[in-house]
């Protein structure tokens, strides 16, 4: 009964001190108010959110670029903004964000509700959607795990050659790289390739110098797997959202001199053989020494890779069919325009068809042919579909859409004008220059969005310097393409650098010489066999 007496009007030492303490409690109370409030905000990424529209505002109120468009460079400059700082802090996920043109561009002027959403479907979504419907049913019926397993039994030898070895992962990703997505393609041949790794020892405990000589061949192909997805994009339209991105806008530019899929081969499977060679000779020369093979026959052979093919069985029906379709999809794309004396078969539909109208096609084909398996069960039915990436084809309409509003608003004039310094230059400064500018921001932002931003500047520059607009628009997707540095440059790099088995240091060093030697590449064949396919002598 004393402590509650004293506790209200006592002056012992032990009650004296006790109301001191209350407000040294309340402060750690309302700090960890604070606190909480703040992590909140961060795990809900509110001021990652606001960033779009605070910079959108911004550039409305304090920028004035002038020129006879009025208001609309300034607010396409904004919307620009909101949207490029959405996509690059991931405020929201990828695909709303790409919607935001939708709302945002009729909100601000920059063009009419009907024009933006024509944006967001054309003949270049209709091919990524069914080159995404083809690559589901190539990943359903694990034909790229048997063309992967196929390949590396036949270049693993015996005894084991890690170079030879090397040489079958990387050539079999950049082949299937060719025809699909590349960064699907990363997700479906790197659990190939750690399935190979998976049989090598982690950590540092071990046998020194010979597991050091595994993890450095580990690390070898996982990078293989990444920069050949990336380089066998290069070789066709359906490789890379770069490539159909620049198509895509090519044709809304240059809709009288249109890129088809074979002369766009013509073009980038030369390139992507000698990136090929490069990556080869790259990752040979730094992960692979005279001991590497032997290390690697205590944990790999031939019977291991026998007995994984001999897991999957003989190829069934389905399997046949889905390359059937395959391959006469290719056949459809590379013969639709042929060369200006020889037509292809497009000119029998009134050259009204394009290359997504074969694509849609043959998917749609994937939903009519059975399977063999199940009675009334087709190749593929529409609920293997929901693992379409639509944030994708949404970014791609966002791209075409960015890549209209900056020519109807003029704001692609108003920021061309400070690359004139190139007015006059020659060809051998022209390309690298470009190459470069796209080069160094798509280290940064994705492959995809780099292009969209780069891409109507140098089609605009290419107008004002009077040089043709492949010498500019060109340079900028393949260097838009070379995003080999860092985990943030494509999704193909996130993907490795989750395995675990490579760093940013490794990405750099592998990465470093591999965008020299691209630089150097399309400043050679560019003005040589690009003049021949693109017509570079008719247009100056």
């Amino acid at each position: 009964m004393e402590k509650p007496a004293g506790s209200f009007g006592g002056s012992s030492s032990e009650d004296a001190g006790t109301p001191l303490l209350l407000p040294v409690h309340r402060d750690d109370d309302a700090t960890t108010t604070a606190s909480s409030r703040l992590r909140a905000l961060l795990a809900h990424k509110y001021p990652a959110i606001a960033s779009g529209p605070v910079a959108c505002a911004a550039i409305c109120a304090l920028v004035d670029l002038g020129g006879a468009h009025g208001a609309a460079p300034r607010n396409m400059l904004g919307v620009l903004a909101w949207v490029f700082l959405w996509w690059a802090t991931d405020a929201v996920p990828l695909a709303v964000a790409s919607m935001a043109p939708l709302f945002l561009f009729p909100a601000f002027g920059i063009s009419s509700a009907d024009a933006v959403a024509k944006a967001y479907m054309d003949d270049v979504i209709a091919l990524v959607l069914g080159s995404f419907i083809l690559a589901l049913a190539i990943e359903r019926y694990h034909i790229h795990r048997r063309l992967a397993l196929n390949i590396t039994l036949r270049f693993c030898g015996d005894p084991v050659r890690p170079s030879l070895l090397l040489l079958g992962i990387t050539g079999t990703t950049a082949f299937v790289s060719m025809w699909i997505h590349n960064t699907a393609c990363t997700v479906m041949m790197m659990p190939v390739a750690t399935g190979i790794l998976q049989r090598f020892p982690r950590g540092g405990a071990g046998q020194g110098e010979e597991e050091d000589e595994v993890r450095r061949f580990s690390k070898a192909v996982v990078l293989g797997v990444v920069y050949a997805s990336a380089v066998g994009g290069m070789a066709t339209l359906t490789g890379t959202g770069v490539n159909i991105i620049l198509v895509g806008m090519w044709s809304a530019y240059f809709p009288e001199e249109p890129i088809t899929f074979s002369s766009w081969m013509s073009f980038g499977l030369p390139m992507a053989l000698v990136m090929f060679l490069a990556l080869w000779v790259t990752l040979c020369f730094m992960y692979c020494s005279n001991n590497t093979g032997k290390a690697l026959s205590s944990y790999l052979d031939g019977s291991h890779l026998r007995r994984e093919l001999s897991l999957l069985g003989p190829m069934a029906f389905a399997e046949k069919m889905v390359l059937a379709v395959f391959g006469g999809l290719i056949v459809l794309w590379m013969t639709r325009n042929l060369t200006d004396d020889i037509p292809g078969w497009g000119v029998l539909f009134h050259d009204q068809v394009g290359d997504g109208t074969v694509t849609i096609m043959m998917a749609t084909l994937l939903f009519i042919i059975p399977s063999g398996k199940k009675e009334g069960e087709k190749l593929m039915d529409w609920n293997k579909c929901r693992k379409l990436q639509w944030n994708i084809v949404l970014l791609l309409g966002a791209g075409f859409a960015i890549a209209d509003g900056f020519r109807t608003s003029g704001l692609t004039g108003i920021l061309s004008d400070g690359l004139r310094f190139l007015e006059g230059a020659p060809t051998l400064v022209i390309v690298p220059v470009a190459c470069v500018f796209s080069g160094v921001i798509t280290e940064f932002m994705s492959d995809d969005s780099t292009t969209t931003l780069v891409l109507p500047l140098f089609a605009e520059l290419a107008r004002s310097v009077e040089v043709h607009p492949a010498l500019l628009m060109i340079s900028g997707a393949v260097g838009a393409q070379l995003s080999y540095l860092f985990p943030t440059g494509s999704p193909s790099n996130v993907v490795g650098f989750s395995t675990d088995h490579i760093t940013i240091k490794d990405l750099v060093a592998t990465g470093l010489p591999l965008k020299v030697v691209g630089v150097a590449a399309l400043t050679v064949l560019l003005p040589t066999l690009g003049s021949v396919i693109f017509g570079m002598d008719n247009k100056s």
